[in-house]
């Protein structure tokens, strides 16, 4: 598994608003409902639930968007 991140990981991921970084709050490894769509995961390609530091959104996202700081 080239990206594994686990809980309390300060991490950063670019959105069309620049990069946010956060917090990851929990790991997802079987396909999840979130905010009404379906996330496919597994073991081998996890989602992560982060935090942003600056606004407090939670949002989800594969580990290959995303780059751990810090």
């Amino acid at each position: 598994m080239p990206h594994a991140f686990k809980v309390g990981d300060h991490v950063r991921w670019n959105s069309e608003a620049g990069h946010v970084s956060g917090h990851i709050t929990k790991v997802h490894t079987r396909d999840t409902e979130y905010k009404g769509h379906m996330r496919r995961c597994s073991p081998d390609d996890p989602q992560y639930e982060i935090r942003s530091d600056r606004t407090e959104h939670v949002a989800m996202h594969r580990g290959a968007v995303l780059e751990k700081i810090g």
